[in-house]
């Protein structure tokens, strides 16, 4: 069974409000995909204080309860010692070892893995890309449409990249099933979100919402011909509450669409979980 996970930044599962852009007029496939074929999941890890970025990815992909690690939930780009926890072993590197080709389908804006490693600020993704270079996509990759852009529809790149067409997000879609046919495990990271809950426009959330949903339509369909599982999570809440810019304390949705996923949704109650269902299935493969 092949996997493509996608990662949505900064969306948690909260009761319908007016200040809440996630609900089925705006985006009504991720919103039957929460309540179908999801559970909610603890975002918080037993840590005080509201849930943050580094520390939450860092635990999704490492399996390790990182704000507990640190002491505290760390917010923005992991520091030294979060990178160390990364680098040492995360998702990438447990089912590269396993023998199961891996892919992470965004694209970086750079000709070559040097460059990332020359960034002084790297998000936790970057980071665990890091320890495999080989799943790195870079500019010429997105020009042969081997690689997704992380806005989806590239429109945030045409002042540096006037030459790459605006694409659609079905036809982002059909570039990432793409990708995820001819590998067993296959990445897709969204951040757009959480950046748009931060900004306090509820308009602006709401075009983000409607971009990844047209998206995520697609994904699912072109997945479920393909018989690919379709796995997305989150790493805390936000952008279901936009009356505040911080983050929130609710659960965050793992959704599992796919054959069998009723029972792969019961493995899962926490961040800390959600590397070792993955590792748990493949080591049965």
């Amino acid at each position: 069974m092949k996997f493509l996970f996608l990662f949505i930044d900064g969306v948690g599962i909260s009761d319908p409000a007016p200040d809440n852009p996630v609900n089925p007029e705006v985006c009504p496939v991720l919103c039957r995909l929460i309540q179908r074929n999801s559970v909610a999941i603890d975002a918080r890890l037993g840590v005080d204080g509201i849930p943050q970025s580094a520390t939450g990815q860092a635990t999704i992909f490492t399996g390790i309860n990182c704000a507990e690690r640190m002491g505290r939930h760390c917010e923005g780009f992991p520091g030294p010692a979060l990178r160390e926890i990364i680098e040492k072993d995360n998702l990438f590197l447990m089912l590269e070892r396993m023998g199961h080709s891996v892919a992470f389908a965004n694209a970086f804006l750079v000709d070559t893995p040097d460059e990332l490693r020359l960034q002084r600020f790297k998000s936790v993704t970057t980071v665990m890309s890091l320890t495999m270079p080989n799943v790195i996509r870079t500019i010429d990759d997105l020009y042969d449409n081997c690689a997704v852009v992380q806005d989806i529809t590239r429109e945030t790149i045409q002042d540096h990249y006037p030459d790459i067409p605006i694409v659609s997000p079905q036809k982002a879609a059909e570039h990432l099933v793409s990708i995820a046919r001819e590998n067993d495990f296959t990445f897709f990271e969204f951040f757009q979100t959480d950046v748009s809950g931060h900004s306090l426009d509820y308009a602006r959330a709401c075009a983000v919402l409607r971009i990844y949903d047209r998206f995520l339509g697609a994904v699912c369909r072109y997945a479920e011909t393909s018989g690919i599982t379709v796995v997305i999570t989150a790493d805390h809440g936000n952008i279901e509450c936009m009356s505040g810019r911080s983050h929130t304390l609710n659960k965050v949705p793992f959704i599992v669409s796919g054959p069998n996923g009723k029972n792969f949704r019961t493995r899962v109650t926490s961040l800390v979980d959600v590397t070792p269902f993955f590792v748990e299935h493949f080591s049965r493969v």
